[in-house]
């Protein structure tokens, strides 16, 4: 069985599959992944994980990850498509909020195999959220319709909060102490507040003298405070050039750059690329972890 429904905003896809055939589809922002029945093994980046049914998968940009199906499975793809974030007025949802927290999604998932949701409950919510995008997409509708929107919104705020508690938020995969775990949980969620990010404001947050705060951080986390916090903005900045129609000026602006030329040359610095040529490419870069090429 097959059905497609293919929407400017998004694309919902349901296969039964007996082997796994490479699609000709690429994920530009990413894509949820729903085992209805069936099972076999998940591959992202040479790194696989057994699937069963009800599993859920996040799948970000990647050139490499497949399935082996080793009995016939139904799956559900649904598309996220930057197209969505790009058209503005279409619903009374707020557009910024949504595609900052799609944003926070995919710029701290850390792209290893493996179901997304760890909680039955949620597991139960998305799958009934999932359910009704496809029901929706089957009446043939030629419009992005309100219910859809809504049903997707809540799929963002689900994804959210299982990241932020998972070992899926990339920062804090390898962390056992749990209070660098809530220092760069807060980190991610400010980035776009500079004043919260202050040394001063994390002493006073994290209950550490400014000294220890860096020396700490670095400690834990390999790289300086500055470092990482630049870092962490610069995968910001690839997701709303390749999926926004920002200006360079409101991204700088937005992000805690002080003009954009101050975000050029930081982007060239820890890009490797200009900007102009980073777009016309079209590939993320900081976003990319051990992509393999085959």
């Amino acid at each position: 069985m097959e059905v497609v429904q293919a929407y400017k905003p998004f694309e919902i896809q349901e296969l039964t599959l007996r082997e796994w055939k490479k699609r000709p589809v690429k994920n530009n922002f990413f894509e949820l992944v729903w085992v209805k029945d069936g099972h076999g093994k998940q591959c992202i980046n040479y790194n696989e994980h057994a699937y069963g049914q009800g599993d859920i998968f996040l799948h970000p940009p990647l050139k490499c990850h497949s399935f082996t199906v080793e009995e016939p499975t139904t799956f559900i793809f649904l598309k996220f498509s930057d197209t969505f974030f790009k058209q503005v007025g279409r619903s009374a949802i707020d557009r910024k909020a949504w595609f900052n927290e799609a944003s926070y999604i995919l710029s701290n998932y850390n792209q290893l195999p493996g179901s997304i949701i760890k909680s039955e409950v949620d597991r139960q919510h998305m799958e009934r959220l999932i359910d009704m995008i496809l029901q929706e997409s089957r009446n043939q509708m030629e419009t992005f319709n309100g219910l859809i929107t809504s049903l997707l919104t809540g799929i963002l705020e689900i994804l959210m909060r299982n990241i932020k508690k998972s070992v899926y938020f990339e920062s804090i995969e390898k962390q056992t102490d749990d209070r660098i775990v809530r220092i760069l949980q807060y980190i991610n969620e400010n980035l776009d507040n500079p004043d919260k990010l202050k040394i001063e404001t994390l002493s006073n947050l994290f209950a550490m003298s400014p000294t220890y705060v860096s020396e700490y951080f670095k400690k834990q986390v390999g790289m300086s405070l500055r470092e990482y916090i630049i870092k962490a903005r610069l995968k910001l900045v690839e997701i709303r050039l390749l999926n926004s129609d920002h200006s360079l000026s409101e991204i700088a602006d937005e992000l805690g750059f002080t003009d954009v030329s101050h975000l050029s040359k930081t982007f060239k610095r820890y890009v490797g690329l200009s900007i102009r040529d980073f777009k016309n490419q079209g590939e993320y870069r900081m976003l990319t972890r051990g992509v393999c090429t085959a």
